[in-house]
């Protein structure tokens, strides 16, 4: 529990803002132990914390559930408590995709409304390297490689991770210390889910044959992969300002005598410029305009998200 109070308080020291800091609490161990630390840790600091859960809809009993646990919140002195319901039937993707995005809006609308300093949570170390798994599977990259960000915007207002460092097995050690009773999620065991899969049966083979420091090499590999990001992304921001054509298209030398790893992301962030949905835009876009830089034989548009296209004319990448 110390552990898990001191996460927060690194989290929090500093942060700007005089709105309550908002967790994110599904009844897990890991959210009611980061919901604990935070009621016990923020008006220590001078902040009130509040709380945010999310009914899905999804199981027999999740309405029950989530005023379980919106009523823990209140016994633990978090104020104010909002229980938010959701609909996921209907959206686009697979069911983990869909309950994903509908949560995100949800906690996004609750801490716009509550004007709060921050979002908090639960995700752990054991989360950053199933998520480091799953992006190494998928050919990811390095932003998936990066895993998931100890602060990121949401609407904005930050949302911050605080227990990144901290260990499943400490969470559910917490709860038993104050005694909680954290809810154990079906889905999370549920092989139809491909990171439960990656949870029950290839994390265990892979500390069986490697030790139990593969977790931490895993999400440790996440953090410094996150850092050769940041000074690319600096590097990229730069290099797309130097490569700006007045009529609104890119330089073709000077793409060309770019770093591969540079010009890939000045590519990326043209074509989000030009409006091809973030959540859409793939390598292969990608792969298409450095084509036309680098692999220029006369072809025809490069097609992007968003029924974008984008043409060479000469030296110039230019939107059609």
């Amino acid at each position: 529990m110390a552990a898990i109070r001191v996460a927060v308080r690194r989290a929090l020291t500093d942060l700007s803002g005089e709105g309550p800091v908002l967790v994110a609490c599904s009844g897990g161990a890991d959210s009611l132990a980061l919901a604990a630390a935070t009621a016990f840790v923020a008006p220590r600091l001078g902040r009130r914390a509040g709380l945010v859960t999310v009914d899905h809809g999804l199981q027999a009993g999740s309405a029950e559930r989530a005023a379980e646990v919106a009523a823990l919140a209140g016994e633990l002195g978090l104020a104010p408590v909002e229980l938010v319901r959701v609909q996921v039937a209907g959206r686009p993707g697979g069911p983990e995709a869909a309950a994903r995005e509908a949560r995100y809006e949800a906690l996004a609308a609750a801490a716009v409304r509550h004007g709060a300093a921050a979002l908090l949570t639960g995700h752990t170390r054991d989360d950053q390297a199933e998520t480091v798994l799953l992006a190494l599977a998928r050919g990811a990259g390095p932003r998936g490689l990066a895993g998931m960000p100890a602060r990121r915007d949401l609407a904005g207002v930050p949302l911050l991770r605080p227990l990144l460092g901290i260990t499943r097995e400490q969470t559910r050690a917490a709860c038993v210390v104050l005694g909680l009773k954290p809810w154990v999620d079906p889905h999370n065991s549920d092989p139809a889910y491909s990171r439960a899969r990656v949870r029950s049966e290839v994390l265990p083979v892979l500390v069986r044959a490697l030790g139990p420091g593969v977790l931490d090499g895993l999400a440790r590999t996440a953090g410094l992969v996150a850092e050769d990001n940041a000074a690319l992304d600096d590097l990229a921001e730069a290099a797309l300002a130097a490569v700006r054509d007045p009529a609104g298209g890119l330089a073709v030398p000077e793409l060309a005598a770019l770093a591969p790893a540079v010009r890939g992301r000045v590519l990326h962030a043209w074509a989000r410029e030009l409006g091809a949905p973030p959540s859409a835009l793939s390598h292969r876009h990608v792969a298409a305009l450095n084509a036309l830089v680098t692999a220029w034989r006369g072809q025809g548009p490069a097609y992007l998200p968003g029924g974008l296209r984008v043409l060479r004319r000469a030296d110039r990448l230019m939107p059609a």
